[in-house]
């Protein structure tokens, strides 16, 4: 047969693109010969190895050595991507019925997660910072307020930094949540980096939550679909945790990528953490030089919004006036081979890590400073991306598992969802599945498509159709 696959990545491979996007290896890894050690490090439980599922071992001391350098209690690696950290996370400190304050703006795992554990969500909306156009943080007097309102959730899942950098106040929401006596759990996919300088943000963990779930593939050098989950306190069961572990975790895990996050780890506790302190000084410079640019501004905070307590700025989020991001995120690759993570009607954003090269960071201003002096302006309206707020008329976990039929996105409208609509990336739903389709939602989904954005959820060949309730 054919092999598609291996043909386009053999191609990409050699395309020597510039890469500011995922993983965060950023395929030129230079920690281990991947090369040469795969065909033998793929094994499995074999004699004088050892198991992920009971570690007793080399990977329980591996496990340990990784939780001294994060600053955490205990840590496990997991090899089903923060997906399935997330899913692990939310049953062990929940069981089925149970009342949880979610961030509206998180991942689609965690609904996944609420579906799968059967739990009842109560939604905290972030701030839409309509100056910028971002997407910034929540306020913890809305964490209390959420919390008074109702005294029977169990747990606080928040999502910090969120896909652009923007940092929420952490240890105030840890103070607020714990006052209550309730449990915090952190999705920090995109800040496993942050523990390693004193320059970034401060990290979950040392903001004291209490289950803090990372992506080692977006920010560390590690393969795609590397995950860890560190425990931050003795509100965890443990034994809880290990169960729950089992029941989502394949029985056949990956030893690469055990190893992965391993020597991912191994090296930020090492010479990364010089590395991520340099890099973090050469994007300050990048940033200041970007801005300076005619027709450039890069986001790196509000001082007088009060949701944005901190800025990762390794998540570089530019602007060029005149032009959709979009548009720019398509010329940087068809023009200069740059790719970035995404983009949206206005920015593109730049994922940095700690494997990026002072020669990608030139030739990202170089080749936004040619777009800046070379493309001319469109009319941009100042249109709102404010996320949609829907109705939900049905509990989420109903909803999925109800009849369904299929409905023209149009026709659909005062309908109840039975499906999640979601961009992609970030990954953030705008609608799941019991909320009512709405004039607004129908208008915001054809917005998104029409400025080429990807969306994930929807049917038919022009993807214009919906799953609904029947």
């Amino acid at each position: 047969m054919k092999t598609p696959v291996l043909d386009a990545l053999i191609k990409l491979m050699k395309e020597d693109h510039v890469s500011f996007h995922f993983p965060g290896h950023k395929i030129k890894n230079t920690l281990i010969e991947w090369g040469e050690y795969i065909p033998y490090i793929d094994t499995t439980e074999t004699e004088g190895m050892d198991n992920l599922l009971e570690p007793r071992g080399i990977i329980k001391e591996s496990q340990e050595l990784a939780a001294k350098a994060f600053g955490a209690k205990a840590t496990y690696y997991a090899v089903n991507g923060s997906t399935g950290s997330n899913y692990i996370a939310m049953a062990t400190i929940t069981k089925p019925g149970d009342k949880v304050l979610v961030q509206r703006n998180c991942h689609k795992s965690i609904y996944n997660g609420m579906i799968l554990n059967r739990l009842n969500p109560v939604y905290l909306y972030p701030n839409y910072n309509e100056k910028y156009h971002v997407l910034t943080g929540i306020n913890p007097e809305d964490v209390e307020k959420a919390i008074q309102e109702n005294p029977d959730i169990k747990a606080v899942i928040i999502t910090t930094p969120n896909y652009y950098g923007v940092c929420s106040d952490i240890e105030e929401i840890a103070r607020v949540v714990h006052k209550y006596d309730k449990i915090l759990m952190v999705d920090e996919a995109h800040g496993p980096h942050l523990v390693f300088s004193d320059k970034a943000p401060i990290s979950a963990i040392e903001a004291g939550a209490d289950i803090v779930i990372h992506s080692t593939h977006k920010t560390l050098p590690s393969f795609t679909q590397t995950s860890m989950i560190h425990v931050g306190s003795d509100r965890i069961d443990l034994n809880k945790l290990r169960d729950r572990y089992t029941l989502f975790t394949t029985t056949s895990p990956s030893y690469l990528f055990t190893l992965s996050n391993e020597i991912a780890t191994a090296y930020m506790d090492g010479e990364g953490r010089e590395k991520l302190g340099k890099n973090i000084d050469k994007i300050d410079e990048v940033i200041k030089r970007l801005n300076a640019i005619d027709r450039v501004f890069v986001f790196t905070g509000d001082k007088d919004d009060s949701t944005i307590h901190d800025k990762d700025n390794t998540k570089i989020l530019f602007r060029i006036d005149g032009i959709k991001g979009s548009k720019v995120k398509k010329i940087l690759r068809e023009k200069y081979n740059i790719r970035l993570e995404m983009s949206d009607y206005y920015y593109g954003l730049a994922l940095t890590t700690v494997m990026n090269e002072d020669a990608d960071f030139e030739k990202l201003i170089s080749a936004v400073e040619d777009i800046a002096k070379t493309e001319g302006y469109e009319e941009l309206n100042q249109v709102s991306i404010k996320m949609p707020t829907p109705t939900m008329r049905m509990n989420l976990h109903n909803a999925y598992y109800a009849g369904k039929e299929v409905l023209s996105l149009k026709d659909s409208i005062g309908r109840i969802s039975a499906t999640s609509i979601i961009p992609y990336p970030p990954g953030i739903p705008l609608i799941v599945p019991g909320e009512e389709i709405t004039q607004e939602l129908y208008d915001h989904i054809l917005f998104i498509m029409e400025n080429g954005l990807e969306i994930v959820g929807l049917m038919g060949y022009n993807k214009d159709q919906i799953v609904v309730i029947e």
